[in-house]
């Protein structure tokens, strides 16, 4: 319950949440004792009404008591749930707005391994769970806990040997409940774990789906989806079937017929003998059942606080990630050289060889410099230790002579500017999109970007609504191409004076390859800039070309020396230039002749 009493306590923190819980917490408890009350006041009001010698005044005064207890029992239940649903939508507020802060102040590099699943599940629907709780709990305490204790209380008072007839169940009762709770824990595991990797599988085949529709033959991410789904429903069937005894009995037991059946078998022949009088067993019959009836509700509740239990953790952990520590006294970079100082990084989590291993690297102010090497060398880690995706395990990453770790984050992202070779849109239109690096920037500074990034004429041409176009989720509505030059617009439009490439003409046509070409030119033109490249023709005038392979350097130089030295990098522009005379005709390859 440590991380459930956390999480509420966060949200508690609102004054307002506060209040309105303390509030629906008494009304709850209100709620439960005045609806005791008024079944006491109808049990004495039939008694009289039953008796040889009924007093008209007597049955009126017991009759308003029953409906002032009832009726105000109803409205305080009422008034309770209420302000428990205002405060579990303020506590949704404010917890989505932690965990969106939270997400803001963690490393890029860790929020891109929680995944967007991981992270939908938490933000959405775990919190959606703590508002079930909050919603629920508090207007519980009256009928589930204020109620039963009331009526035991009453019955007590009132003739104690119908409550004893009363306790006989509840021994059963909570029998049954244990029974139900047997294995709970491991199975809810079991369910969070499957619902987990039904959300993250829904995301990737939902976000994946051209290429699924084109290539998937059922074994890639609809493989993993429909796979997903059967874990799923594996994990809820086994639930079922270990709860199946259980849930008879409950049907059995937790009900009011046992206990009404138990109070008749026993409160008849007493009051036949004279122990209890007719109102005392009609008492019995009206509030005896309030015990076992708050069994099912209670075990509602658990199965909410435990959902709740569950997704409390995962938001505790989100809350308390660590932040990527912010400078207690920050630096200003001078210019915008770039330098690695024996930088050594290890992804979190991972064992085996460093992702980068002694890196000395220079990128002196207003040069280009090309990282080049396999497919899990280390380029992109590389490049993305620039802004401060991951911190350094060892060593330093230095911008305008000043380490990254000692630069304030915003001042830092404001030196860097990022295009990746998947860009990426948020959901607006294409104004809004370029406006992201600078929110303030004019209309005629966005397009100025835009026409410096080769995107003004097909935005004006081909968009229907032009700069106010909107380009759907994540871009959709928009070409590869497209969605390339308005991130680069973006870049641009920062004045960053240091621009990570991560080969931003990989995925597009000849025609629009030469467009994003010139818009590079543009973007880099006088500035600092680290470009990884797949396709080694684009970095042949590089100032300077790094080899990596398995996260350490294995040349550095111009183009003509590495070519001359015969190393690592002669032997890529080799593979290079050998696909490169390669075309495809009649569904076959042939061998270009240059």
């Amino acid at each position: 319950m440590s991380s459930l009493r956390t999480v509420v306590d966060l949200a508690a923190s609102s004054q307002r949440v506060r209040r309105q819980l303390g509030q629906a917490a008494t009304l709850g408890l209100l709620s439960g004792v005045c609806a005791v009350a008024g079944f006491v006041c109808v049990a004495y009001a039939v008694g009289q009404l039953l008796a040889d010698d009924p007093s008209g005044a007597v049955v009126t005064r017991w009759t308003l008591g029953a409906l002032a207890g009832l009726l105000g029992g109803f409205g305080a239940r009422w008034f309770a749930e209420h302000l428990a649903h205002e405060a579990s939508y303020e506590l949704e507020v404010v917890l989505r707005r932690r965990l969106a802060d939270s997400l803001a102040r963690m490393p890029l590099g860790e929020v891109q391994r929680l995944g967007a699943g991981r992270i939908k599940k938490i933000v959405q629907d775990d919190v959606k769970s703590l508002h079930n709780v909050v919603a629920d709990a508090l207007p519980f305490l009256g009928s589930g806990v204020a109620q039963p204790v009331a009526a035991l209380i009453a019955l007590g008072v009132v003739q104690w040997r119908m409550l004893l007839a009363v306790l006989l169940i509840i021994p059963i009762a909570f029998a049954v409940f244990s029974l139900m709770a047997r294995d709970y824990g491991a199975q809810r595991e079991r369910y969070n774990t499957a619902n987990e990797n039904v959300n993250a599988a829904v995301v990737e085949f939902v976000q994946g789906m051209p290429v699924v529709r084109t290539f998937d033959d059922g074994r890639a991410s609809f493989g993993r989806f429909s796979t997903a789904v059967e874990e799923f429903t594996d994990a809820v069937a086994a639930w079922m079937a270990t709860t199946r005894s259980s849930g008879l009995l409950h049907r059995l037991f937790i009900v009011p017929l046992p206990t009404l059946l138990i109070v008749a078998a026993t409160g008849v022949p007493m009051l036949d003998a004279g122990w209890i009088s007719l109102t005392d067993l009609l008492l019995a019959l009206l509030i005896g059942t309030m015990p076992i009836e708050a069994v099912s509700p209670l075990m509602h509740l658990t199965n909410h606080i435990n959902d709740a239990k569950a997704g409390a953790v995962r938001v505790t952990e989100l809350l308390n990630a660590p932040p990527l520590p912010e400078p207690d006294d920050p630096r200003e970079p001078h210019g915008s050289a770039v330098h690695f100082e024996s930088v050594t990084f290890r992804h979190p989590g991972r064992d085996g060889r460093p992702a980068l291993d002694g890196i000395d690297l220079e990128i002196p102010e207003g040069t280009v410099c090309a990282l080049v090497g396999p497919s899990g060398s280390g380029k992109s880690t590389l490049a993305r230790l620039i802004p401060r995706f991951h911190d350094v395990d060892s060593g330093a990453v230095r911008v305008g002579g000043e380490d990254v770790r000692d630069i304030a984050t915003d001042v830092l992202l404001r030196h860097v500017a990022l295009v990746f070779q998947d860009p990426f849109l948020v959901t607006g239109t294409v104004a809004e999109n370029i406006r992201l690096a600078r929110p303030d920037a004019t209309d005629a500074e966005v397009r100025a970007a835009a026409e410096a990034a080769a995107a003004h004429d097909f935005i004006v041409r081909e968009l229907p609504d032009g700069y106010d176009t909107q380009v759907g989720e994540r871009g959709g509505l928009l070409s590869g191409g497209q969605r390339q030059r308005v991130t680069i617009a973006r870049a641009i439009l920062s004045r960053a004076p240091i621009v990570v490439l991560d080969e931003a003409t990989a995925f597009t046509d000849p025609e629009t390859e030469a467009a994003i070409q010139q818009a590079v030119a543009r973007l880099t033109r006088g500035r600092t800039v680290l470009v990884i490249a797949h396709r080694l023709s684009t970095v042949t005038d590089a100032d300077q070309i790094v080899v990596l392979d398995q996260g350490r350097i294995a040349e550095r130089g111009r183009h003509a020396e590495l070519v001359a030295a015969g190393g690592h990098y002669a032997r890529l522009w080799a593979g290079h230039q050998q696909a490169a005379a390669w075309g495809m005709t009649g569904g076959r390859t042939r061998e270009v002749t240059p």
